[in-house]
């Protein structure tokens, strides 16, 4: 091989490698705070995107549910607030270790979510559905009536996490955040290339048919919903930690549906197309909108013409922003081929 040529064919080499390219998105959005310091733009972006963050880790657990495994949930808020209230009382109030937080934290939701797993063989649909719902409000219920525990209507506060005796900075924060974003969206790549995600697509397809492959519907399924609570309390605890309380009116079904629209918009079944989604939902009415002149000078408008962007992207790209990127990249492969035909 050519040496001017073996430099650049081994960088495509290790940039096709998925973790290689998931650590280098995980550093581009972890230097966030130091472009911010250098350009002195507005450090509450940091807060926008710190939220992005995690919804993004809320929704991957979602969408291993109804992207791979065809099982729809409405109960992502309760569960999320299950973890932010968990986490908060064990660092807040019993001033237990970090790591010790994140462990009961998802330990404990899990087992609701297998139970709910469990339920899920009896009934499926639209009755899964109305189940899960069911399941978020009585939490939610249950965080406003458990004021020795969760603080009732007033909330529970925490502050940013201590790991390792070192108290985080809200930038520390985020960036562990970032760390924990990549580490979620390769442990979800290792589940869906293998074995798991194959039996979950067939499940998808038909029950009926990965059954007569050999597919263990009980199991999957149970794996599938513990999977989903544990990345939605995960999310609620990192919430509690970075955004320093949690409400029992901010887990209703409105939060529900937002990351189900994560889903959607970003695409079922990608990745980076759930982050893209959470992007759109949570950060573009603050972080875009809100700026325009004429839209951000009228209150809660700006919501109603990213809600006219949502509609837009479900309607053009019903597969989400995953397949608009796509897209995008065949153009440009297509552009640069014909540039080069030009040349020779």
């Amino acid at each position: 091989m050519d040496k001017k040529l073996r430099g650049p064919v081994i960088i495509n080499r290790i940039y096709q490698n998925s973790y290689v390219r998931y650590l280098l998105f995980g550093l581009v959005l972890g230097m966030l705070p130091a472009f911010l310091s250098v350009t002195g733009m507005n450090s509450s972006y940091i807060v926008n995107i710190g939220g992005v963050v995690i919804y993004s880790i809320v929704a991957l657990g979602l969408n291993l549910l109804l992207g791979y495994s065809g099982l729809i949930s409405l109960g992502t808020a309760g569960f999320m607030g299950l973890g932010s209230y968990i986490a908060g009382y064990v660092t807040a109030t019993l001033e237990l270790p970090f790591a010790a937080c994140i462990l009961l934290v998802i330990l404990i939701p899990t087992l609701i979510g297998v139970l709910v797993g469990l339920v899920s063989l009896r009934i499926s649909g639209l009755y899964l559905a109305i189940a899960t719902l069911c399941v978020s409000e009585i939490l939610r219920k249950t965080f406003e009536e458990f004021d020795m525990f969760t603080g009732g209507f007033s909330g529970l506060k925490a502050k940013y996490p201590v790991i390792f005796g070192i108290g985080l900075s809200r930038e520390q924060t985020y960036v562990f955040l970032v760390v924990i974003l990549v580490l979620v969206m390769m442990l979800t790549h290792n589940l869906v290339s293998g074995q798991m995600g194959r039996a979950l697509h067939a499940m998808r397809g038909s029950e009926v048919a990965a059954q007569a492959m050999g597919v263990n519907i009980l199991k999957y399924r149970l794996i599938a919903f513990a999977l989903a609570t544990a990345y939605a309390a995960l999310g609620g605890a990192l919430y509690i930690h970075f955004i320093k309380y949690s409400y029992p009116a901010v887990w209703t079904l409105s939060m529900s549906l937002n990351i189900l629209a994560v889903v959607v918009v970003g695409g079922l079944r990608s990745i980076y197309g759930t982050v893209l989604g959470a992007l759109v939902v949570f950060a573009v009415p603050d972080l875009i909108l809100k700026r325009i002149p004429v839209i951000g000078s009228i209150n809660g408008i700006s919501y109603i013409f990213n809600g006219i962007l949502i509609i837009l992207i479900i309607m053009l790209y019903p597969q989400g922003l995953a397949k608009l990127v796509n897209d995008i990249k065949a153009l440009v492969v297509r552009l640069l081929r014909k540039g080069d035909v030009k040349r020779d």
